[in-house]
């Protein structure tokens, strides 16, 4: 077997590709939504993204003077909500491996007067540059799904965060029968014709749509916190399943 055939793949939304290219795929779409990413998750959750943020943060047991790391952070909203629970004591880093993403967060969080105690820095979420056993929560919201390998993702996350700590995932997932249908219906009809409109831009909207699809279940996700290493893994469903908030423990008996 040639070196080009023995090389893995993964999923970009529907479309096989070595791991490679999703990278790089990945990439050009982000370049593409990042000065309109708020409104594409407006779009993708009809503006509930906002709460569901909202809510994932009241799980993070952080405190004032403690770290908190923000994975594939975007635009930077998580940060600030996470700085406003650290305080002027404690520590925020916000991380996304697109450039374009990060200069946008950085943007936003300095003409909003929130960049004070937030690092903001490039990196891999499957290879995080920080010591081990640092930080006192890790979250990454709608962030996941876009990695190309999610096994490593998991275990960097849980590499970096202290024992006694908490990793948060917010992630779109599998809603329930009832409303399976009705989201699947504005998903792949309804969303990319909007991106269409609003941002000229069908394929990345598209992908966004698909990538949701392919996504592990809640279950499945689940088993994957676990097989990282996290001692015990809990998730809730938020509006029918649409979005799930996963849960990661590091070190078995902490409680939340």
């Amino acid at each position: 077997m040639s070196k080009k055939e023995s090389k893995k793949t993964t999923s970009f939304g529907y479309e096989t590709v070595t791991e490679e290219q999703k990278t790089e795929k990945v990439k050009e779409v982000f370049d593409s939504v990042a000065t309109n990413y708020d409104l594409m998750n407006d779009m993708m959750s009809i503006g509930v993204h906002r709460l569901w943020k909202r809510y994932m943060l009241t799980k993070t047991g952080l405190k004032l003077g403690m770290k908190a790391l923000d994975v594939a952070g975007g635009t930077g909203d998580i940060a600030a909500l996470l700085r406003e629970q650290v305080g002027e004591s404690g520590l925020v880093v916000m991380t996304d491996i697109n450039e374009s993403m990060l200069e946008e967060g950085r943007s936003r969080l300095l003409d909003r007067g929130k960049l004070k105690n937030i690092e903001v820095m490039q990196a891999d979420a499957e290879n995080l540059p920080f010591d081990e056993n640092h930080f006192d929560c890790v979250t990454i919201a709608f962030g996941l799904r876009n990695v190309t390998v999610k096994e490593n993702a998991l275990k960097s996350m849980h590499r970096v965060l202290k024992p006694g700590g908490k990793m948060l995932i917010l992630e779109f997932s599998k809603p329930n029968e009832m409303l399976s249908p009705i989201y699947d219906l504005y998903s792949f009809n309804i969303l990319p014709t909007l991106g269409e409109w609003v941002a000229n831009d069908r394929e990345s909207y598209q992908y966004l749509a698909e990538s949701i699809r392919v996504h592990p279940d809640q279950k499945k996700l689940k088993q994957m916190i676990l097989s990282a290493g996290f001692d015990r893994s809990e998730f809730q469903n938020l509006t029918g399943g649409i979005v799930a908030l996963h849960i990661g423990y590091k070190d078995r008996g902490w409680q939340p």
